[in-house]
Parts: C-alpha cells; structure tokens; sequence
C-alpha cells in the first residue's frame, strides 16, 4: 500500500482529499504546514508528497528542498491556485513530479499520483546488475528489486556494455524485439550514471497521441492552442540535469523527431506557442523494436536524427538466443511476483522447467514472466508442473479441458471440466465463431473496435474477479499501468467490488 503525505494548511482540504486517496487504497498522513511535512519526511519517508505551494511559514518550494536533500528521488506533486505565476513552473524547475492547479479534477489528480508514484518507484528500485561479474553477485546485492538476469555469453557482454556507457554522457540507443528488457537497461544506465540523483523521466513515444506527444515533451504557454489556459512546463524541462528515455523512438511523428534533433544539437528546447529557447541539461537515451534503418529507407525516421542517436548502440538479445537463461530467469520471476503477491513461491518441477526452456518465447521476457504470473495465480501451493505451466501458456493440458487438434490449434475437450468463460474465447472455434458474430453485428468501420472493446472489456473484467477488485493486482496481471487500467474502467463502465481478505 503507497503511503502519501498531503501537505496544506486547509484542514478541509487535508481531511476530504484524505478520505479520497483512502478510498483509492493509498494509506494516508497529513501535515498543517511545510516545516511539519518536512518533519514527517524525516521521521519516515512517503512514497509520495502532495504539497500546498503557498501556506503559512516556509513555502512549498522551500519545504519540498528540504525534503529532497533528505530524501533526493521522493515525488512532490504541488498543488498551486495561481496558475499564471512562475512558482509552479520554479518548483518544477527545482525538482517537483509535476504540479496541478486548484481545484482539481479527482480523475486528474488521482492519474498524475499514480504516474509520480510509478515514476519514484522507478527511482527506488534498482536493477540489480553487476557489471563485471554478470547475474550471481547482482541478484545477491539486491533480491528484491528489478534485475537484469543471465549467465548466457550475449547477456555478460550486455553488462559489460553498460558499465563502460553508464559513467558517460554519452547518448544511448537501446535496440531489441518487444519484452526483452529495453527500460531495465535504461534504469541501469541512469542508476550508474553521475546523474542518478536526478529525475529519470520516461517517455513512450507510442502511448502518447501524436497531437500531445510534442506539448508533453516540451510544454506549451498559455493560449498556445484551444485548453491551453495556463504556461506547462514540458518533460524535457522537469528532467532538468537528470536523465530522459524516449521509449519506442521509432514511433515518434517526423514534426516531433526533428524537435529533438534540435534539442540533440543545440541543448535548447522551446515550449509550443513560445519564443524563447529555453536552455536544458539532460541525457538522452532511447530505445526501438523497429528497424530504423528500414524506416529511414521509406522516410518515416529521420536519417540525421538516426546517426545522432548511433553514438552508442547496446542491442538486446531476444529470449530464444540466451541459451541457459530461461530457467535463471523463471526462479527468478516466480520468487519476485510471490513476494508482490504475499504468497510463499511453490516452485517449478524439472518438467515445468524443461517445457519453458523449449519454446520459442516471441514475447521474449514479459511473456515467460506473464506466463508464471498466471501459473502462480492459479496454484494451490504445490510445486508448479508442466501441466500448468501448458495453461498458462494457453497450450492446453489434460486438466484445462483444452486439447491440441494436431494442427497447431486446440479445441474443447467436452470429457473434462469447461474453462470459464472467457477461457473458453481461447479455443480456436470459440474465438472464430465470436469475431464472425461481431463482424455481422457491427458490419462497417465499427466492428473492429466492437471486438477490441469487447475482448478488452471481458478481460478487464476477468482480471477484476480473479484480484478480488484489487486494482494493483489486476494492473500487474494485465500488464498494464494502474492509471490505464482505471481509464480503462471508466470506459468500459465497470463496477469495481473490492472483496474484504
């Protein structure tokens, strides 16, 4: 449970938005002023702050100093009525997650907290690599947190590569399929870094719409476009002598890449309906699944843009060429998602162990971790066996009620006990029957979303009962981001029952 201190010196407001953030799940302290939230930090450090700019005493943006120099990656959020001045801006400037005018939006606030709370979780935890030795002496120093795992010949000159580009400030280009890693290293190269005391903002240039992409980088001044109704400080600017990762480059709009290019070559960026350049101190790394040298080819990537981010290329190996890793791998995941679930690992038979170590594993990492996710859901204590381990790879076995059709499908087998409902989509006719009905009922430009919208719903809904309404739970075993899933909710109308343990 994330533990958040608001800060103000409005009783009303502490005790009401209090009320809010508990019901949310979030355990919550409060303080009448920012020398007692400083206090409060210093007796015992919050997952997060959501602070007042102006109170009584010290302000907001003196409190959230002192804060920070004893607790130098904690989040702040501010809270601020006066939009149109530059303290908000300052305070990001100075470190702040980001601020928020009053009165705010829940559904706004509620967002930006679970972003900032994901954003110091990032800043937290470190991978666990060692950059000489590889995976044994990584994992021993730090078993709770991320870690990158292998003893395979490409995973021990991935570490290598680290440890000779971290202490740089060199820009870095992590490439490789989907699932392998791509943000680990990121963390890695930040947390080793000279920088690693400052933000480390991410940036997924594929979850952002094109039409904000370029206003969330950068920023925009107020009247720069219709809702702009005060100055936003961009990204960039809030990583000010940290650390920016841009994932999923190849995705980003030409408008947008040749921005950074500027930022790349000048170290100047320039808010949206602005006409000063804004001068900014921050490390670029990127990552891609894409071939850029392809998209270049076709136009779609900027070949200037692409040689400047060649400065240092790490390439991530997929899953299926790290021969030995896969079981390293699996103790690992099984162990970590146990302790997030509160449950005691029941381990992996020798069976289990050899059905993953052959296969071909397209998804790379998060899908063999997704995998043991949904085989530790489902088990009942007992060491996890390859019959287990087929379902949760959707392969069927003699206990799921799904057999193999001999032609790389599988159908329902009526002799043993039906899956659920949407179990039951899995099954290749199920599914089939299901996308064919959609497509008649919704016949035109509707009907693909129909059957995402539907799917999706049904899943999310799924996800919902098996957690019992536990959000965080439901988020990690979708593999999405808390504040997706709860947008996700809210599209879908869903009524979230949290089950009492």
């Amino acid at each position: 449970m994330a533990q958040i201190l608001i800060v103000d010196d409005d009783a009303q407001l502490r005790q009401s938005f209090g009320k809010i953030l508990e019901a949310d799940g979030f355990e919550v302290r409060t303080a009448a002023s920012g020398e007692a939230g400083v206090d409060e930090v210093a007796a015992q450090a919050p997952d997060l702050v959501v602070m007042d700019v102006r109170m009584t005493g010290i302000t907001g943006i003196e409190a959230m100093q002192r804060m920070r120099a004893k607790v130098p990656n904690l989040p702040v959020i501010i809270m601020t009525a006066y939009g149109g001045t530059e303290t908000a801006i300052e305070a990001t400037k100075l470190g702040a997650f980001d601020y928020i005018l009053k009165p705010f939006d829940i559904p706004d606030i509620l967002r930006l907290i679970h972003q900032a709370l994901e954003a110091g979780r990032l800043a937290r935890e470190r991978v666990a690599v060692d950059l000489e030795q590889g995976l044994e002496q990584g994992l021993d120093n730090d078993p709770q947190g991320d870690a990158l795992v292998g003893q395979s010949r490409a995973m021990q000159d991935i570490f290598k590569a680290i440890g000779r580009a971290a202490p740089t400030e060199a820009l870095v280009l992590v490439r490789g399929e989907s699932g392998t890693g791509k943000e680990l290293v990121a963390r890695a190269l930040w947390q080793h870094s000279a920088r690693s005391a400052k933000p480390f903002v991410v940036i997924n240039c594929v979850a952002i719409p094109d039409t904000l992409l370029e206003a969330e980088l950068f920023g925009y001044e107020k009247g720069a476009f219709t809702g702009a109704s005060s100055r936003r400080v961009g990204k960039i600017e809030q990583a000010q002598r940290g650390t920016v990762f841009l994932d999923e480059i190849g995705d980003m709009p030409m408008n947008v890449q040749a921005k950074i290019l500027r930022l790349l070559q000048e170290k100047q960026v320039e808010r949206l309906g602005g006409r000063e350049m804004i001068p900014v101190d921050v490390r670029i790394l990127a990552a891609t699944n894409r071939d850029l040298e392809t998209a270049v080819a076709e136009g779609r990537f900027r070949e200037d843009l692409y040689y400047r981010l060649k400065v240092v290329t790490i390439s991530l190996p997929p899953l299926r060429s790290r021969e030995g890793d896969v079981p390293l791998l699996a103790r690992h995941f099984l162990t970590r998602l146990a302790r997030e679930m509160d449950m005691q690992s029941p381990g992996l038979t020798p069976e289990a162990l050899d059905l993953l170590s052959a296969q071909n594993w397209p998804g790379n990492v998060r899908e063999l971790a997704n995998a043991l996710q949904k085989a530790l859901i489902f088990s009942r204590g007992a060491p996890i066996g390859a019959d287990e381990m087929r379902q949760a790879l959707g392969k069927g076995s003699g206990k799921s009620g799904l057999k193999s059709d001999g032609q790389g499908g599988f159908t329902v087998d009526h002799n043993q006990p039906q899956p659920t409902a949407m179990g039951a989509v899995l099954a290749d006719d199920t599914l089939r029957a299901f996308i064919r009905r959609a497509l008649l009922d919704q016949a035109g430009d509707a009907a693909y979303e129909h059957v995402l919208d539907t799917v999706g719903r049904g899943t999310i809904a799924e996800a919902l009962e098996i957690t019992g309404g536990n959000r965080t739970r439901a988020a990690k075993l979708l593999g999405l981001s808390r504040p997706t899933l709860i947008a996700k909710i809210e599209k879908y109308g869903l009524k979230v029952t949290t089950q009492v343990q």
